[in-house]
């Protein structure tokens, strides 16, 4: 047999302990057909085999990022300004500057996650009166974290927010002294209203989306994704929001594989949106670039316990038992895998309490069921996870509001959030991923940084005893995952037989020093067995240009996630700047009374008491748009 492709003179990274020393692989019809020393992988050449010198570099499996938002991403990711990586507020208003300079009307300009106020320089988050002063005509909208968006006038204008608006239960309309809004609009600790407030601006055209979302898994294989489950999310609507992929998938387009998980959509017809999907998807339906994955991550709205750090935690209501059982009983009795978003131990324990009861009664007997984020699980759930024979998926969130969560908790609770060392330690099937996009950053490597320097994106130091080394963390980016959609034997190594997805990243991440990790990036891409990146020593081997539509869009300017190189100065000066304790009340516009709180604002913030007033609005409305 004959190779269709050859990588040699490379230092491959294998989970195999079989092949230790590896140096170069075949690649056939979309698969690795041998593995080992550039010699004897030399004998699967002919005339037509792809030769490449990897150049002695650094090459491991293809990253997998297990919770991810790519579908809706990717619809919005050409919208989008990303302040992702950038080391100062100055360059992050200036960006601004140039983005409202070229954006036309109507259409807004949008920040939209990915970064946290700790990564500048100047460490605080920007003002109403600097974006106004950027931006007077033209709608800007700037979404930090799950806490709030900021919003100039001619955004409140297009959205027609005045003083009679009313907030939703759980979210708040900062108002001036004469009751009209001033722009600041918080979650407290509810994010409908900073994501019903998102749904108001403009869309792209179809032909747009399906051009914004090949660039932004162009984006994606720029850090050696490969791929990703999907899932669903807010404002992410099942069949209609899946075209766009469904038609790259069918034009054999994507260069990132996806699973996707089916998020309800209609709150208080939860059983209804999964019963319909039962009978009307096939379980898997689809093929190894695109595939249905299950359930999750929201089954029923009264279970969705958001992680606001900046607030208390939420209680969750005392129906939420009656729905949730109901849902994943009918899941477990059709064999559907299911997912679930789960921030808190408290939450957990009342959604092992479902889990068991239903098990006794319909066994779960090897079905695959997953707790997504789990911050703060303890050890007795983990055990309790393990024997209903769940995984347990991580993000990244904690290194954008790790800050936060050490002010309300404490350095000591911080440091098991989540506690990974012990997940692993027990047994439990653990994968790796961000949450991207509308909080974390989808960039993998600061993931990992996080998981093994201990940081968050602003210098904290959160762990020191539970921090993973770098093989750990890379394992549950590939291998990890790859039980999430269950697919283990089929990838998440570089292995005979296993899908032919691997990047040569273009620094040696198991050699260079720790604050190099967040540097990163692929020099060669490669999905199927096919090239989908090319940069560096190994740009000519790039796929062809594709033109960014529309020519006004940020990506053609900023390209996503910037070039750190870009920014070199402001970094070397954020990196001095110290994470203090407490720090969070000193930046952020938390201090003082409010006319909601009726009391000092920063004491609530901080208070431990959980949040249970909203439960007529989850019980009768639920959240449509929660910021998953």
């Amino acid at each position: 047999m004959k190779a269709d492709l050859i990588l040699f003179n490379g230092k491959i990274h294998s989970f195999n302990a079989e092949t230790p020393n590896v140096t170069a692989v075949a690649i056939k019809d979309g698969k690795f057909i041998a593995v080992g020393n550039d010699s004897d992988i030399m004998d699967f050449a002919s005339e037509e085999t792809k030769i490449i010198d990897l150049q002695n570099k650094r090459v491991v499996p293809g990253i997998n990022d297990s919770h991810i938002h790519l579908i809706r991403g990717g619809l919005n990711y050409n919208l989008e300004l990303r302040w992702d990586g950038v080391p100062s507020l100055a360059d992050a208003l200036r960006m601004l500057k140039e983005q409202v300079d070229r954006t036309p009307n109507p259409q807004w300009v949008r920040v939209v996650g990915g970064w946290s106020e700790f990564q500048f320089a100047e460490r605080r988050m920007p003002t109403l009166e600097e974006i106004n002063a950027i931006a007077p005509d033209t709608p800007v909208f700037i979404l930090h974290l799950y806490d709030r968006a900021i919003m100039n006038r001619a955004a409140l204008r297009a959205v027609g927010y005045n003083k009679n608006t009313p907030a939703p239960p759980g979210g708040h309309i900062e108002r001036d002294s004469n009751g009209e809004p001033t722009g600041l609009i918080i979650a407290t600790p509810n994010a409908m209203i900073l994501y019903s407030t998102l749904a108001k601006g403009p869309t792209l055209s179809y032909e747009h989306q399906i051009n914004s979302t090949r660039h932004f898994m162009k984006e994606l294989n720029r850090f050696g994704i490969t791929s990703v489950i999907d899932a669903g999310g807010g404002f992410q609507n099942f069949p209609d929001d899946y075209k766009v992929v469904n038609e790259l998938n069918e034009k054999k387009q994507l260069t990132v594989r996806i699973a996707y998980n089916l998020f309800t959509q209609k709150p208080k017809h939860e059983f209804e949106d999964f019963s319909d999907w039962i009978d009307t998807v096939k379980l898997y339906q689809g093929n190894d670039m695109y595939r249905h994955n299950g359930a999750g991550e929201m089954l029923v709205f009264s279970a969705a316990d958001f992680e606001d750090f900046l607030q208390p935690r939420p209680d969750l209501p005392e129906n939420m038992e009656a729905e949730l059982e109901k849902v994943v009983r009918l899941l477990v009795e059709n064999r559907w895998p299911f997912r679930l978003h789960a921030t808190y131990n408290e939450s957990i324990t009342r959604f092992l309490n479902v889990f068991e009861k239903i098990n006794q009664d319909v066994p779960f007997n090897g079905l695959p069921w997953i707790f997504d984020h789990a911050e703060t699980i303890d050890e007795r759930n983990i055990e309790r996870v393990k024997a209903l024979g769940g995984g347990i998926a991580v993000q990244s969130r904690m290194a954008y509001q790790g800050e936060y969560f050490t002010d309300r908790y404490g350095a000591k609770a911080a440091e098991n959030t989540p506690p990974i060392k012990k997940m692993i330690e027990m047994e439990v099937p653990v994968g790796a991923g961000s949450d991207a996009t509308r909080v974390s950053s989808y960039n993998p490597w600061v993931s990992m940084y996080w998981m093994t320097v201990g940081k968050t994106i602003g210098g904290l130091q959160l762990y020191n005893e539970t921090r993973l080394n770098r093989q750990t963390a890379l394992e549950l980016y590939t291998r990890g995952s790859a039980w999430f959609s269950q697919e283990q034997t089929k990838k998440g190594d570089i292995k005979v037989g296993m899908f032919a997805d691997l990047v040569v990243l273009d620094r040696d991440y198991f050699t260079i020093d720790d604050e190099d990790i967040k540097k990163i990036e692929a020099d060669l891409t490669i999905v199927d067995g096919k090239i989908v990146y090319a940069n560096g020593d190994f740009s000519s081997f790039s796929p062809p240009h594709i033109p960014i539509l529309p020519d006004w869009s940020p990506t053609n300017i900023y390209n996503g996630y910037p070039a750190r190189s870009s920014f070199q100065s402001a970094i070397e000066k954020n990196a001095k700047a110290d994470a203090k304790p407490k720090l969070t009340s000193q930046i952020h516009s938390c201090t003082g009374s409010c006319d909601v709180h009726l009391h000092n604002h920063d004491a609530a913030r901080m208070s431990n008491v959980p949040v249970n007033n909203y439960n007529a609005f989850w019980g009768a409305l639920g959240c449509s748009c929660f910021a998953f």
